[in-house]
């Protein structure tokens, strides 16, 4: 398998990329807790989840980096914590290698690899991960974080799910070649 970036998937990651700082930075509800932002209520990780479910772990995870690091310096609040940069990596990483580990091909992936592979990413960083940082950074306890975040994650996983289940066919439909046309051709990729 080799595994090597062109510039088509890199115009792709950077369209994900823009998305993502669109939608988590100008698109979404912030609620403070504590003091600190506790919630963000949006579809800011779909593109990094994305990313890692149809390109892969590396890119999900230069995704959600990348995107989080230029969306702090357009529109930041307060220091920068890197932190919350290693755990928006984690968000395209982790269904990357879900999806690598559960399915042969990304266009033989069905809704419970990917429901699978949301819902472990989902679960382990914005349940655990997250309100430990703010916990440990911000002295913001857990029992005040979790709950908001409990019952967010049981709605957008079914969500997310569905969404990207939708784009993933949808961009299959775009990106493949008609026929009698050999311009665009997909080697077992999605896109």
């Amino acid at each position: 398998m080799k595994a090597s970036i062109t510039t088509q998937m890199l115009t792709r990651m950077a369209l994900l990329i823009a998305l993502n700082i669109i939608l988590s930075r100008f698109l979404s509800v912030r609620v403070p807790l504590g003091g600190a932002e506790g919630l963000r209520i949006g579809f800011g990780s779909l593109p990094v989840i994305f990313a890692g479910v149809f390109m892969g772990p590396v890119a999900g995870g230069i995704v959600g980096a990348v995107g989080d690091m230029i969306g702090y310096f357009i529109n930041p609040i307060g220091a920068y914590m890197p932190h919350f940069t290693f755990t928006a990596a984690l968000r395209g990483i982790i269904p990357g290698l879900i999806i690598l580990l559960m399915t042969r091909s990304r266009k033989e992936m069905g809704i419970f690899p990917l429901f699978l592979a949301v819902s472990i990413t989902l679960i382990t960083v914005e349940i655990f991960m997250i309100p430990y940082f703010i916990e440990t950074l911000f002295g913001v306890f857990r029992a005040v974080l979790v709950p908001p975040r409990i019952i967010q994650t049981i709605i957008t996983i079914p969500l997310y799910s569905i969404l990207l289940f939708t784009l993933g066919r949808a961009t299959e439909r775009v990106f493949s070649p008609a026929p009698g046309q050999g311009v665009l051709h997909l080697t077992g990729k999605i896109w």
